[in-house]
C-alpha cells in the first residue's frame, strides 16, 4: 500500500514495480469514478488517493479520458469472458440462461464498483466515452444473443438480447439500492439465487417467443 508524507501529498509513496503501480492506480480510479462519475472525479483526486504524485499518474495514463477507457475495457472484458465460459459449459440451454445470469450478477455482487462505472446513472458528457459505454452494453447483447432460439431472425434476437440486459441491469440496480450496508458485503449465494430468480423470469419468457 502506498504511503504518504508529512505533507499528505504522496511524495514518498512506496515504491512498486510498474505493473503493479498500474494496476493500484486502475483500482483507486474504479473506485473513485464508480463512486463519483466520472465529471467529478479528477486525476488530482486519483493520484491523492493513491498516494501519489500527479506527474507519475501521468506517466501510466496519458488522460483521465485514458485512464476511464481503460477501465471500461477492463472490466467489460472480465465479464464477457465470465458469461462466455458459463455458457460454454452449461449443460443444456436452460443451464446456459442461468449460468449467463450468475456469472453477471457475480460480478455485481463481489464487484459493485465495477457495475456501477459500467452502468452507473452518470453519462459522461463526451461523445467518445458515450459510445465506449454503448459498446459495452452491445457486447454484452450480443453474448446473450447465442443463447436465444435460431429459429428467430437477427433483429428479433437482437431485440430480446437487449431486453435481457435491461433485465439483469434493472434487477442488478434495486439490488444494490436495497441492501444495507450493516450487513455487510453481499455473499457468492446473493448472486446464485439472483440468477435462479431472474434465470425463471427470462427463460419462461424466452420459450413462449415465436417467429413473427
Amino acid at each position: 500500500m502506498a504511503t504518504r508524507g508529512p505533507n499528505g501529498n504522496g511524495s514518498t509513496a512506496k515504491r512498486l514495480p510498474a505493473d503493479r503501480r498500474r494496476q493500484q492506480l486502475l483500482d483507486i480510479s474504479l473506485n473513485l469514478f464508480a463512486e463519483r462519475g466520472f465529471n467529478a472525479t479528477t486525476m488530482d483526486d486519483i493520484a491523492e488517493a493513491a498516494g501519489v504524485t500527479k506527474p507519475l499518474l501521468y506517466q501510466h495514463f496519458a488522460s483521465k479520458r485514458a485512464l476511464y477507457l481503460e477501465l471500461l475495457d477492463s472490466v467489460s472484458h472480465t465479464m464477457l469472458e465470465a458469461i462466455g465460459k458459463a455458457i460454454a459449459a452449461a449443460g443444456g440451454p436452460r443451464q446456459q440462461v442461468e449460468g449467463g445470469f450468475a456469472a453477471y450478477f457475480h460480478l455485481v455482487v463481489t464487484h459493485a464498483d465495477a457495475f456501477h462505472l459500467l452502468f452507473g446513472s452518470e453519462v459522461p458528457n463526451d461523445p467518445e466515452l458515450s459510445r465506449a459505454l454503448r459498446k459495452v452494453e452491445d457486447s454484452i447483447a450480443e453474448s446473450i444473443d447465442v443463447m436465444i432460439d435460431a429459429g428467430l431472425d437477427e433483429d428479433h434476437r437482437r431485440l430480446l438480447a437487449f431486453a435481457v440486459v435491461g433485465m439483469a441491469e434493472g434487477a442488478s440496480r434495486h439490488f444494490l439500492a436495497e441492501r444495507d450496508p450493516d450487513e455487510g458485503d453481499p455473499h457468492e449465494s446473493e448472486a446464485t439465487r439472483l440468477a435462479r430468480r431472474l434465470a425463471d423470469l427470462a427463460w419462461a419468457g424466452l420459450r413462449s417467443v415465436h417467429p413473427d
